[in-house]
């Protein structure tokens, strides 16, 4: 495939433990795009993003040298929603320079597992109310809903599910990109804890871990379900259409 056919900077939006670093590992073992791993959360928890050795300390910064650098490879990043980015909407051009693309998952398994990590996670981080509004700002603005993949359809129906969305964005499929070798990455490496399970991983699978504190027996947590549901399952009414698999 022609690499000008192929969008010059295309991001994945996703809340917190919903496979986003999965489907980002996934598109590393494709090859064809530079890799950036939560540019965006890096800047709000007051963390430079380093590209290329030189460290970015504004949403700007970053947002034009990806651009700049998609002339040469096309960009690929992915960020978490526990932080408000539709802000950055305001400031940048991220409709007009940018594909948008969302995964959401059920978010009891999201909310559990988050919690499991950061016992202290708000409200506000738990990120389907802010994937939310960035979806809702990038239909209003291009006038059509972009690609939200659906993580618990993906793991039953990988390669259907990859091959819908890379049809979606205008991008070759590639089935050798759904296996990989186990190991770190370095885009990862600052919250490598967030991600063992990824880096133990050699495709898309489901986790049979059983966390102690869930939605059932927490009145916290089940009070987080009960605010993100919603926004969950408008998101979910958008998710690309997945045959069948066989």
């Amino acid at each position: 495939m022609n690499a000008s056919t192929l969008p010059p900077v295309l991001a994945l939006w996703s809340p917190p433990r919903s496979m986003s670093t999965a489907f980002f590992r996934m598109m590393a073992q494709r090859g064809d795009f530079r890799m950036h791993h939560e540019p965006f959360s890096d800047l709000a928890a007051r963390q430079p993003y380093v590209v290329d050795g030189t460290p970015l300390t504004t949403p700007e910064q970053v947002f034009w040298t990806f651009v700049e650098s998609s002339a040469g490879t096309p960009v690929f990043f992915k960020d978490t929603t526990e932080y408000p980015h539709v802000r950055l909407f305001d400031e940048l051009p991220f409709v007009e320079r940018v594909t948008h693309t969302f995964i959401i998952r059920e978010p009891r398994r999201a909310i559990e597992s988050h919690y499991a990590m950061n016992p202290g996670v708000t409200l506000a981080e738990v990120g389907f109310e802010h994937l939310y509004q960035i979806f809702e700002r990038v239909r209003t603005e291009t006038g059509r809903a972009p690609a939200v993949i659906d993580a618990d359809v993906l793991i039953e129906r990988p390669v259907e599910t990859v091959r819908a969305y890379c049809d979606t964005v205008g991008i070759a499929f590639d089935e050798g990109a759904l296996s990989w070798s186990p190991g770190e990455r370095s885009e990862w490496s600052r919250t490598s804890h967030w991600h063992k399970d990824v880096a133990d991983s050699s495709g898309f699978r489901q986790s049979s871990r059983q966390y102690e504190v869930t939605v059932d027996n927490n009145a916290k947590l089940a009070g987080y379900y009960r605010h993100h549901l919603p926004f969950y399952e408008q998101l979910r009414a958008g998710a690309l259409a997945v045959p069948a698999a066989g």
